[in-house]
Parts: structure tokens; C-alpha cells; sequence
């Protein structure tokens, strides 16, 4: 596998490992939706259930500033990437402007119950959890995309960040009194895999006939088997990373988070709540490192593409020749195995406000705020929602959304009836799909699940 594949297909294939996933916010409002508890563990449910395995709880995401729209390009019937020479240079740097963000989202609920003993409501999860995220500077597109016409290009802060675990998680909320009710819950993480590559300056300076280069980054992996693949610069003759193998599977970390929360009912009006979640760390092992073992400077012949497909350094095979010059540009060396490492996991705070219509009981307003405490993948946003209960068996909600990644609507609707229940929602809608089902929106989520209340 080529080592840049981290960063280039998240970009360019929207795909890879799945931003800190979590339960639809489209919900967190809504009555009857049985996995409210996953969003803040003060919340309880009417009734017992347990989780039809691997399908009680599907959650999906993109997310981002940076979409599929702004990459591929339909060009005489066929598409393609910006990097084809019929894709006016302007028109696509004019459409990433500074774009610079995305990130995937998975979450599966493998198994999952909910029962009132101990003088509350406890719950019991076992997941599965992925999380990617992106950073990339707009001048790595415009150096790809206008190969010699600048001097000087500066790249620095490009990131990218990908993590694999399970969790199990044992949850309990306890109604303190007609106002109070707190909650929380104990999680036991299991490792899967975790990269952090973090590519701190690279800064490019045309001569004569090479390019000038200063570049400073590394690469942690900590993914058991894994091992680094080497390459040789023709210019400089120095080795250097190009790629990782993996060689088997199997758990690499173990850590242990927590979820706390309360809920504050002011008056028969107004609800007040506030949640923190996956406040921990996991402990990674085998943490391989490839580095530039500090800043680095060398000169190379690399970034020449030429529009002409006749030439040597033409645009056919993109991805490839992406992949080999990201990894000649900061001639990474292997450092070996540094040991163990720990790793605090992206924390997200819920701040929630609910209004009860007096009028009508069955409808309500809330407005969410939620951050995720990850960095420089660190977001927000807040949410208006409308929620109805017309009936016991049945829950619906509809919201706005704006924050890092601008603006949105997503919704909810859910069936819950003794000894079953399905629910179906988005946070984002999709509003555009690629013909493979690949949403071409920069955010797009879809959660549903089946379960048996009783």
C-alpha cells in the first residue's frame, strides 16, 4: 500500500476507514429513539430492548468542507479529476477556495441492550468504531494542478488522522429527583489500528532546472504486522519511505473512555441538558515511525507534469504518480518500532435546550449545540430541530443545521411498538449521488436501525 494512500484517497475516493462516529443529533430530541442514551447517558427509555445484532444501530457519515464535487469533473462524457488538462486551473482553485477539510464516519452497533433495574435505566453496547480525517492546504491542489507556473509553493499543514477500535460500554442513569437526572457510562476500548501523519512545513522554490525543497513531517502507525517499504530518489540517491505493508491483523491498543451526563427539567416547559463524551485515551502498541527526523532540505526534478500526453511526466496514471512524488517530496525514513504510545480520543460536548409547546404537548423545539474536541479536526455546529409525537408507537423530527461545515437540514422518523422498532434518519441529506452511491455532497450521514422493545 502506498504510504500517501492515507491522505490521497480519503480525498480523492471519498473512502478509506471511516470522524468520530456517533448516534444521529437529528434525534437527540426525540422521543422513542432508543439509542438517545449514546448522546447523553442521562436519558433513559420507557421501555427494555435489545439490539437485532449488527443492525440495532448503522450509522454512516461524510463530513467536511471538501467534496467530491470540488475533485471529480465530467469531461466529454467522462469523468475525471481535476488533474486532466481540460480542467480550467482556475475554475477548479476558484471552486476549493479554502476548502481544506474532510473526514469519514462509521459506527455499527454490534450488540445492544437497555433495562430498568438498580433504580434506573443501564444499558449495555458493544461497537464497532472507525474515524478519518483530513487537512489539506490549497496550495497542495494548486501545486498539483499548475505544476511549474509558480516559484515558490508552501504546503505545509497537511494532516491526516485514521483510527479503528471496538468499545464496550456499560451505562447507567438515575433519576436524582423531579428535576435532576444524571447518567453515565464506563467504556473498555480494544485497538484496532491508528495513523497520525502530520506534515508540518514543505516548501517548495523553483531553480534552474529543480526544485528546492524543505520539508519537515512524520508518520506514527501503530497497526500490528505493520512495516514500512522503501524507494530511492534518483536525484539525491537517498532512501526513503514509499509505501506500508501489513502483514496479519489483530488487536494493537486497549484504552478506556467515559460518557457523563445530566438532564435539568426547569418547569413542564423547559428541558436543559448538557452530555460530554469519550472523554479517554487509548494506548496504542507497535507505534512505527517514519520521519524526516527533523527539517530536511534536498533538491528534486519532481512536479513537471506536462499536459502533453506524448511526454514523459504527462497526467495519465494520477493517482500513482501523486502517491510516488508525495513520498520523494519528504523522503521520510523508517524509524523502527518507538514502542507504546497513548492517545486521547476526540471528545464531544451536547449542549441541548428543549421548549414543550403548552398548547400541544406532543411538539416540541430543541436547539443542540455539539463540539468535537479533536485539534485541528476540531468542529461545530448548532442545530434547531421540530420534533412531534403524535402517537405512542411514533416519532418524527425535521432540523436546520450550520456551523464549520455550513449549512444543512437532516431529519428523523421513528417506529417503536412492543417488540419492534426501526428507525430511519440524516443528519445531512443527500442531496446528490454519484452513480456507485457515493454522495457527492461534502456531508451526508444516514442512520437507521432495527431492534425488539419490550
Amino acid at each position: 500500500m502506498k504510504l500517501n494512500k492515507l491522505i490521497i484517497s480519503a480525498v480523492l475516493l471519498a473512502s478509506g476507514v471511516a470522524s468520530v462516529a456517533q448516534n444521529t443529533r437529528s434525534a437527540y430530541f426525540t422521543d422513542g429513539y432508543l439509542y438517545r442514551y449514546q448522546q447523553n447517558p442521562a436519558f433513559e427509555n420507557e421501555r427494555n430492548f435489545i439490539a437485532i445484532p449488527a443492525l440495532g444501530n448503522v450509522n454512516l457519515g461524510v463530513n467536511g468542507n471538501l467534496s467530491l464535487d470540488d475533485i471529480f469533473y465530467n469531461v466529454d462524457g467522462k469523468t475525471t479529476t481535476f488533474l486532466n488538462p481540460q480542467v480550467d486551473a482556475k475554475d477548479f482553485l476558484d471552486a476549493v477556495g479554502d476548502k481544506s477539510r474532510f473526514g469519514t464516519d462509521l459506527k455499527i452497533g454490534l450488540l445492544a441492550v437497555g433495562f430498568k433495574a438498580f433504580k434506573g435505566y443501564n444499558t449495555i453496547s458493544i461497537n464497532a468504531r472507525a474515524n478519518a480525517q483530513t487537512h489539506i492546504p490549497t496550495t497542495f491542489f494548486s501545486l498539483l494542478k499548475e505544476g511549474i507556473e509558480n516559484k515558490v509553493y508552501d504546503i505545509s499543514d497537511l494532516r491526516a488522522h485514521a483510527d479503528a477500535y471496538f468499545e464496550i460500554a456499560l451505562g447507567h442513569s438515575h433519576k436524582i429527583n423531579e428535576k435532576w437526572r444524571v447518567g453515565g457510562a464506563m467504556k473498555f476500548l480494544l485497538g484496532g489500528a491508528n495513523i497520525d501523519a502530520d506534515f508540518d512545513k514543505a516548501h517548495l522554490a523553483l531553480g534552474e532546472n529543480s526544485w528546492d525543497v524543505v520539508v519537515d513531517g512524520q508518520v506514527q502507525s501503530s497497526v500490528k504486522g505493520l512495516e514500512y517499504t522503501r524507494g530511492r530518489n534518483s536525484d539525491t540517491g537517498h532512501e526513503y519511505v514509499d509505501g506500508m505493508d501489513v502483514d496479519g491483523a489483530g488487536l494493537n491498543g486497549f484504552g478506556v473512555a467515559f460518557d457523563l451526563g445530566a438532564e435539568f427539567k426547569f418547569n413542564k416547559d423547559w428541558t436543559f441538558s448538557a452530555s460530554i463524551l469519550d472523554l479517554g485515551f487509548i494506548n496504542w502498541n507497535n507505534n512505527m515511525v517514519a520521519s524526516t527526523n527533523g527539517v530536511k532540505e534536498f533538491q528534486t526534478d519532481k512536479y513537471t507534469f506536462n499536459v502533453d500526453d506524448e511526454m514523459e511526466n504527462n497526467f495519465d496514471d494520477e493517482l500513482d504518480r501523486i502517491q510516488d512524488d508525495l513520498s520523494a517530496l519528504y523522503e521520510l525514513e523508517d524509524m523502527g518500532d518507538q514502542g507504546s504510545r497513548s492517545k486521547m480520543l476526540a471528545a464531544t460536548v451536547n449542549l441541548g435546550a428543549e421548549y414543550n409547546l403548552p398548547v400541544y404537548r406532543k411538539l416540541s423545539f430543541g436547539l443542540l449545540n455539539t463540539t468535537r474536541i479533536q485539534g485541528d479536526y476540531t468542529w461545530t455546529e448548532f442545530r434547531l430541530s421540530a420534533n412531534v409525537n403524535p402517537v405512542k408507537a411514533f416519532s418524527a423530527g425535521a432540523n436546520v443545521v450550520t456551523g464549520t461545515f455550513g449549512w444543512g437540514f437532516g431529519w428523523i422518523m421513528n417506529l417503536n411498538v412492543p417488540g419492534f422498532n426501526f428507525f430511519v434518519g440524516m443528519d445531512h441529506m443527500m442531496t446528490k449521488l454519484a452513480k456507485q452511491g457515493v454522495p457527492m455532497t461534502a456531508n451526508a450521514n444516514v442512520n437507521l436501525g432495527l431492534n425488539i422493545p419490550f
